[in-house]
């Protein structure tokens, strides 16, 4: 659907209330869209989502620690998985390439139109980001959250609550950029000394500058606690053309 036609449709939906034959059609619409969606991904194998900026610049360091990144969860046997556009994204997908590991993308249909980045293996077009970001975390066992903007935050405080609430097991969340995550260390710290944040959650997020020790923590909380060393194989059926 062209970007204008796109737009357009999102302003009818939350214009509110429409006829019950233009909601089904929406919901035949999402429908389409996860289904797509988990028949895309089914078989990638367990993955780790990457998080942050699209504006990062190749000349960044950030752009290079993502690169490691990836590198380093391909040789642990992770796919690396990004929202599939450029900047931190593109460097997690080309570090899962350089290293021979598979590499997707859950891209996005936005007003500026994001282009999927030219390191990926696979990648899918989502029209809606509450699909996109069940996609991410549905398939994953590890966060990294790099330097990013308010969609990073988005996606970082999606994870974070859903492990909160118990929704999904308690996978690691790892941070990197300390000075970079400062003030948000500093916001929720305050939070937690108004009450307002168990103890406990504070200590979900694991913050670093270290690529080694982002990976080492990967290793130990989901790689081992979990037993992703030999990931059982989702059984294809040949009727579904898989």
């Amino acid at each position: 659907m062209p970007i204008a036609h796109a737009i357009a449709a999102e302003r009818r939906f939350l214009a509110g209330p429409r006829s019950r034959r233009s909601e089904l059609r929406f919901l035949w619409t999402v429908l389409r869209e996860f289904l797509r969606g988990f028949r895309a991904l089914h078989f990638v194998g367990p993955c780790v989502s990457v998080f942050g900026s699209a504006r990062v610049r190749e000349d960044s360091p950030y752009y290079e620690q993502a690169r490691q990144l990836g590198a380093g969860l391909s040789r642990q046997g992770f796919t690396v998985l990004t929202g599939g556009g450029p900047g931190i994204m593109e460097a997690a997908n080309r570090g899962a390439r350089e290293a021979g590991g598979p590499s997707v993308g859950c891209n996005i249909v936005l007003p500026q139109e994001q282009q999927p980045n030219a390191y990926l293996d696979r990648w899918l077009l989502c029209r809606y980001f509450f699909v996109r970001k069940v996609l991410l975390v549905k398939y994953s066992y590890a966060f990294v959250i790099m330097p990013g903007g308010i969609g990073t935050l988005d996606e970082l405080f999606e994870a974070l609550t859903l492990i909160q609430t118990r929704k999904i097991l308690d996978f690691p969340v790892v941070v990197v950029g300390r000075a970079y995550w400062q003030p948000l260390l500093e916001l929720l710290t305050r939070m937690g000394e108004a009450g307002m944040v168990a103890p406990t959650d504070l200590h979900l997020l694991t913050y670093t500058d270290s690529v080694d020790e982002a990976l080492a923590h990967i290793e130990q909380h989901a790689v081992v606690k979990y037993q992703l060393a030999t990931p059982r194989a989702p059984r294809r059926w040949w009727w579904l053309r898989e």
